[in-house]
Order: C-alpha cells, then structure tokens, then sequence
C-alpha cells in the first residue's frame, strides 16, 4: 500500500513539474494580438520551449488564429483543412520542437503584419547551481608568548605567618635532648627511692 501511494505521488510530480516549469507568453504583450504590432520583433531574443503556450488576446469577431506551414505563412494563405481558433483568448501548447507559424486570415491583415513565427527549443533551460561559500582559512595558532603562566607546584608551601606578639618563638628542642632530659629526670627518682629503702634497711 505504501509502495502504491509513493509511485502515486511520483505521477503526480512528473505531470505538474513540467506544466510549473513551462513559460505562458502574452502574444504582443500588453498590445495582444491586433494591426499595427511587429510580432518579429516580439519573438525576438525570447526563448520558446517545448511546453510553453501561447496566448492569443483580440477582439473576437476581428481577428483569428490560424496554424500554418512555413510556406503559407510566406505567402500569407491557408490550407483549406486550416481551422481557425476565434475565441478572442486562443491557447496553444507548444508541443514540439521546431518553427511554429501563425497568421490571421482575415482579408489582408496578414499581410499588414499578423504573423508570427517562433522557434521552439526541446529541453528545459540549464539551472546554474548555488555557488559554495569560501573556506576561510582557520585562524593561526596562539604565539608562545600569550601562553599562560604555569600552575604553581603542590610541593611549594606558604611561608608560615608571623607571630601575634611579634617577637619570634624559641624553637623547639631537637629530638635527642628531650630524650636525655627525661632520662636524667627518671635517673633522679630511682637513685632517691634506693636511698631511702638503703637507709630503712640499716
């Protein structure tokens, strides 16, 4: 079912993409299709593709459109199976490349100029695709110089902070010499409880 409506969707596309693409060209512009108009210079530096239509404005009853072969546009005539188109609003498709002609076969008026032959290219005009921007280059790397100062080492410490009293603290004896003061102490004791048990004993 999916695959149904995809394939669907895709017909659609590729019957309205082209009718989007086509071009409608106003014969004579804003002077449509009438005497006194140089529709050769109209056709002129236009560029007429296969799907685009033509459209015939006049009066109706005036005028006429009649498609004819190189040969009658020349000679300003009509093959007798010509049918003329007469709604006052004719739209024609280009369907095919090539040299398309077109007159009006009202006495004389083609050969006072309303006649008009176009060049019918096959194709689609080229597209020219989006430029890229330009790459900038990336910008160039920080110099030595900014570098930021290192991080200072964990094993450097503080310097300790100065005493309240402002005169500096004895330091503290070393090791050993505690040591030998508290034996000493210890020595004293022991040599005063021997004298005293000595002197009881006598």
């Amino acid at each position: 079912m999916v695959s149904l409506n995809i394939f669907a969707a895709l017909a659609i596309l590729g019957v309205a993409l082209p009718s989007t693409l086509a071009t409608q060209w106003i014969v004579g512009d804003s002077q449509g299709w009438d005497l006194n108009v140089d529709y050769t210079t109209w056709a002129s530096g236009k560029t007429f593709l296969v799907g685009d239509t033509l459209v015939f404005n006049y009066n109706q009853g005036s005028h006429d459109v009649v498609n004819v072969t190189g040969t009658e546009y020349q000679q300003c005539t009509e093959s007798n199976g010509a049918v003329p188109l007469t709604s006052g609003h004719d739209v024609i498709t280009l369907a095919v490349a090539g040299n398309h002609w077109y007159i009006c076969d009202f006495p004389e008026h083609c050969s006072l100029g309303m006649k008009l032959v176009v060049d019918v290219l096959s194709g689609t005009p080229a597209i020219s695709p989006p430029t890229s921007p330009t790459n900038s280059p990336p910008p160039p790397p920080p110099s030595s110089s900014s570098a930021p100062p290192p991080p200072l080492s964990s094993s450097s410490a503080p310097p300790p902070p100065p005493s309240s009293s402002g005169a500096p603290s004895p330091p503290p004896p070393p090791p050993s010499a505690a040591a030998g003061i508290a034996f000493s102490n210890c020595h004293v004791w022991i040599v005063g409880v021997f004298s005293i048990l000595m002197i009881i004993m006598v």
